[in-house]
Formats: C-alpha cells, sequence, structure tokens
C-alpha cells in the first residue's frame, strides 16, 4: 500500500502543473470524466509493460514540467517551404507567426473554436486504456482542426511547427484532420526545439480520410538540446478507395516515441508507411506502428531504416492485423537497421497477426553493421574512408528521404541528415 502511494503521489505531482492549462476537454465534459479516470486508475507504463519494454517513461514523469510562454520572438522552421503555417510555441497557438488557409471548401480554425471537430475528438484515440493518450486527451493546451470538403484539394501543404524554447516546459497538442470524400491534402508537422530548451511535447492527431480520399503527412522530429521529448501519436481512419502515406525522420531528440495507428477499414484502401532515424550520443528512438486491415482487397507497404551509432538506442516494434473479414489483403512490413558502434543498441520486432486465409503478407529485419566490401569498393576508387561511409548511408535511407512529396521538406531532411553525418 505505501508503495502504491508513492506511485499515486508521484503521478499527482507531475499532472499538477497542467491543471491550469487551457484543456480542449472542457467542452467535452464526458472526456473530461473518462481522461480523469483512466488517469486515476491506469498505471504509468513501466519496462515491465509489453509496449514500452525497452522505453522508460519514468523519465518524463519524474521531472518537473511547468506551462509557460515563449521567451523570444524567432522559431526554427522550414524557411523556404511554400505552405500554410500554424505555429505553437510551447505549446502555444501563436497568431502573429501563423498563416492559415482561406480557401473555398477549406476550414482551419483552431480545435477549441472548431464545434464539429471537437464532437469528432476522441473517437479513434485510446485515451481510456493508454495513460499517456489519457494525459494528452486531459491536459492538451490547443491545437488546429482542418476539414477538406468533398472534391476540393488543399492548394498547398499545412505547416504545423511544433516549437519549444524553454527549460523544463511541457508543450501538450492534439489536432483533428478530416479529409472529405475525393479530397485531398497534404499536412507536415515539425517538432523542434531552439539549442537551450529542455521540454516534454505530446501530440496527438486524429485523422478521417474518406471515401476515394488522400491524406499524406510528414513528420519532422529536430530537438536540437539532446534534453527534450517527444510523445507523437497518430489515429487515422480509412474509408472505401482511400489513400494514406505518412513518412517519419526523426533527426535527433534525448527521448522520442511515436505511435502510428491506422485502421484500414474501407475496401481498396493504399496504405503507406516510411520512417528513418538516426540517434546518437545517448538518444533513444522507438517507433511503433500498428496498421489494422478491417476489410478485403486492402493493400499497405511499411519501411522503416535506422542508424545507429555511440550509445543510443533505437526500437521498432510494428503490428499487422489481418482480420478475418480481410480476404485479399496485400501487406509487406520491413524494418533495416545498421548499427556502427560495439555500445549502440537496436530491438526490433515486425510482428503479423493474420485470421484470413487468402493474403499476400510478409514481413522482414536486419540488423548489421557497414558492409566493408562496400567500404574497400569505394576506397579502391580513391574515395576516403568517411566519404565512402557516408555515401553508404546516404543510399541506406535515400528510398525513405525520397518518399517525401515536398522538395523544399527532402531538401531540408537531407541537408539535417548529412549535418548529423558529419558531427
Amino acid at each position: 500500500m505505501e508503495v502504491a502511494n508513492v506511485i499515486d503521489e508521484k503521478k499527482a505531482k507531475f499532472m499538477t502543473p497542467f491543471e491550469g492549462s487551457s484543456a480542449l476537454v472542457d467542452a467535452r465534459p464526458e472526456l473530461k470524466s473518462e481522461a480523469d479516470l483512466a488517469l486515476t486508475e491506469i498505471a504509468v507504463p513501466t519496462t515491465r509493460t509489453e509496449a514500452w519494454k525497452y522505453t522508460r517513461v519514468g523519465k518524463i514523469v519524474n521531472h518537473d514540467w511547468n506551462i509557460s510562454p515563449s521567451t523570444a520572438g524567432d522559431i526554427k522552421e522550414i524557411t523556404n517551404l511554400d505552405a500554410y503555417r500554424a505555429i505553437f510555441v510551447n505549446g502555444i497557438y501563436d497568431a502573429t507567426k501563423s498563416n492559415l488557409p482561406n480557401q473555398a471548401g477549406v476550414t482551419c480554425q483552431l480545435l477549441s473554436e472548431a464545434s464539429d471537430a471537437l464532437q469528432q475528438m476522441g473517437e479513434l484515440s485510446d485515451h481510456n486504456s493508454d495513460w499517456l493518450e489519457a494525459l494528452n486527451m486531459r491536459y492538451a493546451q490547443e491545437g488546429m482542426a482542418l476539414s477538406v470538403e468533398a472534391n476540393t484539394t488543399l492548394d498547398k501543404p499545412l505547416y504545423i511547427v511544433h516549437y519549444t524554447d524553454n527549460t523544463n516546459v511541457a508543450a501538450i497538442n492534439r489536432h483533428l484532420i478530416q479529409v472529405a470524400r475525393g479530397a485531398n491534402a497534404e499536412v507536415i508537422v515539425h517538432y523542434v526545439s531552439n539549442q537551450t530548451a529542455k521540454s516534454f511535447q505530446s501530440c496527438v492527431i486524429e485523422s478521417f480520410v474518406a471515401e476515394n480520399a488522400e491524406l499524406q503527412i510528414d513528420k519532422i522530429q529536430e530537438e536540437m538540446t539532446g534534453e527534450s521529448y517527444i510523445h507523437a501519436t497518430e489515429w487515422t481512419k480509412q474509408a472505401r478507395d482511400s489513400r494514406f502515406n505518412i513518412r517519419t525522420v526523426t533527426l535527433s531528440g534525448q527521448w522520442v516515441r511515436n505511435n502510428l495507428n491506422i485502421r484500414v477499414a474501407g475496401e481498396n484502401c493504399e496504405t503507406h508507411l516510411f520512417g528513418t532515424y538516426m540517434p546518437r550520443a545517448k538518444e533513444h528512438v522507438d517507433n511503433h506502428t500498428m496498421v489494422d486491415h478491417l476489410v478485403p482487397h486492402c493493400e499497405s507497404n511499411e519501411v522503416y531504416k535506422g542508424i545507429v551509432t555511440d550509445k543510443a538506442t533505437a526500437v521498432f516494434n510494428g503490428k499487422v492485423y489481418v482480420r478475418l473479414d480481410a480476404q485479399k489483403t496485400n501487406a509487406f512490413q520491413q524494418n533495416a537497421n545498421i548499427v556502427l558502434s560495439d555500445d549502440a543498441h537496436m530491438y526490433s520486432k515486425p510482428e503479423l497477426e493474420i485470421y484470413a486465409d487468402d493474403v499476400k503478407c510478409s514481413h522482414g529485419s536486419t540488423t548489421g553493421q557497414f558492409d566493408e566490401e562496400a567500404v574497400y569498393y569505394l576506397r579502391a576508387r580513391g574515395i576516403g574512408e568517411a566519404s565512402a561511409r557516408k555515401l553508404l548511408v546516404q543510399a541506406f535511407i535515400k528510398e525513405i528521404v525520397e518518399a517525401i512529396g515536398d522538395d523544399a521538406v527532402r531538401e531540408y531532411c537531407l541537408n539535417r541528415l548529412e549535418e548529423r553525418l558529419d558531427q
């Protein structure tokens, strides 16, 4: 009982600073009650929890965070990107730096002001059984609601920047995206900090992709200090004939956890997940993905590639469900990794759970070191060893980065990855 009391006290102390923040659930009392109940009854995940076996949540919960406004005027962003902008600084929306869409058939507004989106909030997320998602639901400060009407194409990407610049600051946000029948939208989400920030960022994105619609998401994670923590969750539901693509590029971050959950709920859907990560020093990156095929005649493709060095740790756990009624499913999953030092760790667990009998499904995982024959081949042609290894790394991650549709985002990620290789 004494141990339980200590744990409850830690939870309460951790959540106390968030009580004064503007919570989106104030507009949905039932969600507030559900989140409060979950936060009380559900235990904080530990390494004894299977889904958190290699990732310590205690590093976040045992820290004293606060909600605070920005202390600086400038933010780091992709400056040459032709896109609409929604800027959040330390979790607080900055209207002066934002430029939201003003296009017929497109509605983009703060989630707290979007009554329809608020009513759909929480429909997909796991806030009743996941402690960190319950935390986000209960204390989310603000977010964006993007709605694209039927047969409308968002003429430029929506670029959502989550920027932190304070010490010990927590930023908690959630967004909701609705892409109606026959519509198209592209969203870029950038988690970034300045050189002095120490922060915890929690963000949940719920996306609804209607019949014959398409949604593209590029997610970039770039915490500059090596002392920041990111917990990012995406929930997506696809209707018939829809297409959903998401690319995750983790450039840096002391502690990064990505949860991707896609429910393929309509026939003839396409789902593509690409990811790359390059942790170094003592960084930790954990990618958990779930693609749930509920109906027949759908295709999913998942490729994640990582390069782990120094004393860093990376985790990949990808699960594909093929339900009993999801005949004629074509699902592919691959995780490939290069480990560059004896002290680096990579944990890979691709999984298929298949209940249908007429499917084409495969998965694979490879973890190894550099191909020394390839290094020797390049050196024999006058290329120095460091340059040879850099070229091989670039070739290794090329497939992932080239999947990024926007030229400016792709160039930015390539440049930042090359900088990481030179460090």
